[in-house]
């Protein structure tokens, strides 16, 4: 067994152990590897997690091994890394985590912590989510095109608001929507309005979109996850590595131009981003959920629908031509949402990598 200890500039002290053993058999992706990814990738990730607590998924064996969500701090947690209480629905609390410098950031992977899942809101603000999060999840029969076609037609709708959204992949198979807010709204108006614009949008298109959890309903569609805007839920978190094939992939930002392009050339490998990627990606543009951070947005008043056209004709599943409302500028003085023509999708190719059937959730024990 390596091990090997940092001593950090603030008295902090993780001693990292096993990092030679694999994570990602796909490529012998090992524990190190992931300790060095999530340092290295730290400056980036660490603003969209300070504050929140974090559920934290660990595979001690990797992904071919059990993995454990965990919610409570484990009792060898180090004194120095931050947790904050959240109160249970039926009583207690859970001692959370909160991810706030790279040395936390460093124990977690190296606790074989590979996913990270925040919460939408901080911990001094448990009721004020600070973004929405729309997950859109293919269903069987769907692939991230499909989930593509989906998000232009959330983004439609949103800036008939005047709402800008931010997509990042999810690393798995799907695509998620962020869209800023930043402002004083809370989940009691947040979770209303993210479900009325899945349902608008599950009617406006059902042949394409539904809007209820039920697996059966989703054959060949995505589903709008608006469940996910909750202060109970958590959401796989911008640069989180993924534990959901032999190879990691990251929940990466991306631009909708670069969806747009993967739409026309109908097939998604470009969308697929192993650590290295990111890393280099960050270097080279920087964080593209930057504006997740600050834009300051607010929502429509409660009743408020967007400008989607409800129709009983299938529309085309190959073609993203309409164009969303003419752009005006966000309530809260944010820029205006310019006009944008959607890609044409082109017949799918099958180039993404396989997907690996889950393991078994089970207890805790260490990595």
């Amino acid at each position: 067994m390596r091990r090997m200890a940092k001593q950090t500039t603030n008295g902090a002290r993780v001693n990292f152990k096993n990092l030679e053993k694999v994570f990602f058999p796909g490529n012998d992706f090992t524990k190190g590897d992931l300790v060095k990814y999530y340092l290295e990738i730290a400056p980036a990730l660490l603003p969209h997690f300070r504050d929140r607590p974090v559920t934290r998924i660990r595979m001690p064996d990797g992904v071919h091994g059990e993995r454990f969500y965990e919610k409570n701090a484990a009792g060898y947690t180090p004194g120095w890394i931050e947790r904050t209480q959240v109160p249970r629905t039926e009583g207690g609390v859970v001692n959370y985590l909160m991810i706030q410098d790279a040395e936390a950031l460093a124990w977690v992977a190296n606790d074989a912590a590979i996913e990270l899942h925040p919460f939408l809101h901080r911990a001094q603000g448990i009721t004020r989510p600070t973004h929405l999060a729309f997950d859109l999840d293919p269903g069987e029969g769907a692939d991230l095109l499909t989930c593509i076609e989906v998000g232009w037609h959330v983004r439609e709708a949103l800036a008939t608001f005047g709402l800008q959204a931010f997509p990042k992949v999810t690393g798995s198979k799907g695509l998620q929507l962020y869209v800023p807010l930043n402002t004083p709204v809370t989940y009691a108006r947040a979770t209303p309005f993210a479900k009325a614009l899945a349902e608008r949008l599950a009617a406006a298109h059902p042949d394409l979109v539904v809007s209820n959890m039920s697996k059966a309903l989703r054959v060949r569609k995505v589903l709008i996850d608006w469940s996910q805007n909750h202060e109970k839920k958590t959401t796989v978190g911008p640069y989180s590595v993924r534990g959901k094939r032999d190879e990691p992939f990251v929940s990466a930002p991306v631009t909708w131009e670069e969806l747009k392009r993967a739409a026309t050339a109908g097939k998604t490998d470009a969308l697929f981003f192993a650590p290295a990627d990111v890393l280099q990606r960050v270097r080279k543009r920087g964080d593209l959920f930057a504006p997740v951070l600050t834009l300051r947005q607010n929502l429509p008043p409660s009743g408020a629908e967007p400008n989607v056209a409800v129709t009983q004709r299938p529309p085309s599943r190959r073609r993203l031509t309409r164009r969303p409302a003419r752009g005006r500028r966000a309530k809260s003085g944010g820029p205006a949402i310019a006009p944008t023509r959607g890609p044409r999708i082109r017949a799918r190719r099958s180039d993404t990598p396989a997907v690996r059937s889950g393991s078994k959730v089970g207890g805790g024990r260490q990595g």
